[in-house]
C-alpha cells in the first residue's frame, strides 16, 4: 500500500501569497457584509451569468452566487485574460456560495461555463487602485504562502519526474506505486494551478472534463491505462507532455504573488472540491486512491488557513477557535479510516463512513468560507 506522504499543515510552514486577485467591486453595501466589503449578487441560470455585464468600483468585493435551478451552469469565474482571479465551483441547483476578492481598476471577464447565451460577460472596474495590505500579519501570511506554493511545486516536479520515468520505462507496478504520491503536491496547491487557464485541465482533467474534439492528457489519462488496461504502452507521449506541463507550472509559480483573500478562497475551494465532487470517488475512479487526495487537499487548506490564523484571531477569535477544532476533527476522521497506518482503496470505504467524513468536511467548509470577508473588518 502507498505510504502516507502528506504532512499535516502547520503554521510553521513558510507559505506564500496567493495569486494576486486584483478585482474591484462596487455593489451596494449590505448590513450582513463586513465593513469595507461590498456584496454583488450573481445568479446562475440556463443562459449563464446574470448579470452578464457589471460596472463596479475597486475594493474588496464579495460575489454572492446562487443557482436558481439550472443543471447546465454550476460555476462562476472572474478572469483577467486567461487567469482566473476568483471562482466558485460546484454550485448545484438550489445552492449558493460566495468568494471575496479585492478588485483593482481594469477590464475583466465573467464566465459561467455551459451557459446557452451568457456563458461569458464583462466586468469593468473603476475608481482608485487599492494599495497592498499594510497589516504585518497578513503580509507574513502571503509571504509564507508563496514559499509554500513554490516548495510544493518543486516537490510535484521531482515526483512527477520519477512517475514519468516509470511510465516510459514500462514499469507498471512502480508507476502505480508512485501515482498518488506524485499527485499529492498538486492537490495541496490546486487552486493556484487552476488559476493558470488551461494548465490545470492539461495536467489533471478527468475524461468527462474534456471537451469533444480535445485530447485527454495528464495524470488521469495515464491512471486509466495503468489500472484499466494494466499497461503503460502508448503512454510515453502523454507522460512527456505531463512532465512538460508540470515544469510550466513550476516556472509560473516562481514569480507569482498573492493576496490574503486568495489564501482564504483557496482553502475554501480545496474543501469544496472534497465535499461537492471528490467524495463520490470520481476523481481517482480507476486507482481508488482518493483518500490521498483528500489528505492533500486538507493539508493545503489547513496550511493556508493557519498562515491567516493570527490575523483572523485578532478579528474574530471565536471563528478561529471553531476552525481549529473542525480541522482537527476532519484530520482525526481521516486517521480513523486508515488501516495499518495506510489508506485503503476508496472503493472499500462504506457509505456510512463516506457520509460521516463528508459531514465533517461540510461542517469545516461553512465557517472557512467566512474567513476572506473577515480579513477586511
Amino acid at each position: 500500500m502507498l505510504p502516507s506522504f502528506v504532512p499535516r499543515a502547520c503554521a510553521a510552514v513558510a507559505l506564500a501569497s496567493v495569486v494576486a486577485m486584483t478585482l474591484a467591486a462596487c455593489g451596494s453595501d449590505s448590513d450582513a457584509a463586513p465593513a469595507g466589503t461590498k456584496k454583488v449578487a450573481v445568479t446562475l441560470t440556463d443562459a449563464g451569468c446574470e448579470p452578464a455585464v457589471m460596472k463596479l468600483d475597486a475594493g474588496p468585493t464579495s460575489f454572492e452566487v446562487t443557482n436558481t435551478g439550472t443543471g447546465r451552469v454550476t460555476e462562476f469565474e472572474v478572469l483577467d485574460g486567461s487567469k482566473i482571479l476568483g471562482e466558485k465551483e460546484n454550485i448545484a441547483p438550489g445552492l449558493s456560495g460566495s468568494f471575496v476578492i479585492t478588485l483593482q481598476p481594469g477590464s475583466y471577464t465573467l464566465a459561467c461555463p455551459g451557459g446557452k447565451s451568457a456563458s461569458s460577460g464583462e466586468l469593468t472596474v473603476g475608481g482608485s487602485a487599492v494599495a497592498p495590505t499594510s497589516d504585518k500579519q497578513l503580509q507574513a501570511a502571503v509571504t509564507g504562502y508563496r514559499s509554500y506554493v513554490q516548495t510544493q511545486s518543486k516537490l510535484l516536479l521531482d515526483r512527477t519526474q520519477s512517475f514519468v520515468d516509470a511510465v516510459k520505462g514500462g514499469d507498471v507496478a512502480k508507476a502505480k506505486d508512485l501515482f498518488a504520491s506524485a499527485r499529492a503536491p498538486y492537490e495541496t496547491i490546486e487552486p493556484v494551478a487552476e488559476s493558470f487557464g488551461n494548465l490545470d485541465p492539461e495536467i489533471d482533467a478527468r475524461v468527462n472534463d474534456v471537451a469533444k474534439g480535445d485530447k485527454w492528457t495528464g495524470f488521469h489519462r495515464i491512471e486509466q491505462a495503468l489500472w484499466v488496461k494494466n499497461t503503460a504502452k502508448g503512454m510515453s507521449p502523454i507522460a512527456t507532455k505531463l512532465l512538460a506541463d508540470v515544469r510550466r507550472l513550476n516556472t509560473k509559480v516562481a514569480t507569482e504573488t498573492y493576496e490574503p483573500d486568495q489564501l482564504a478562497n483557496g482553502a475554501s475551494e480545496l474543501l469544496g472540491e472534497v465535499s461537492k465532487s471528490k467524495i463520490t470517488g470520481e476523481e481517482d475512479r480507476y486507482s481508488h486512491t482518493d483518500l490521498y487526495d483528500f489528505e492533500a487537499n486538507l493539508a493545503g487548506a489547513q496550511t493556508a488557513y493557519e498562515l491567516l490564523a493570527p490575523a483572523l484571531k485578532a478579528r474574530d477569535a471565536k471563528l478561529a477557535t471553531t476552525l481549529s477544532a473542525r480541522f482537527e476533527a476532519v484530520h482525526n476522521e481521516l486517521e480513523r479510516i486508515k488501516r495499518g497506518g495506510e489508506f485503503p482503496s476508496y472503493d472499500t470505504v462504506g457509505t456510512a463512513q463516506r457520509r460521516k467524513f463528508s459531514q465533517l468536511v461540510d461542517a469545516l467548509a461553512e465557517p472557512l468560507s467566512q474567513v476572506a470577508a473577515k480579513l477586511h473588518t
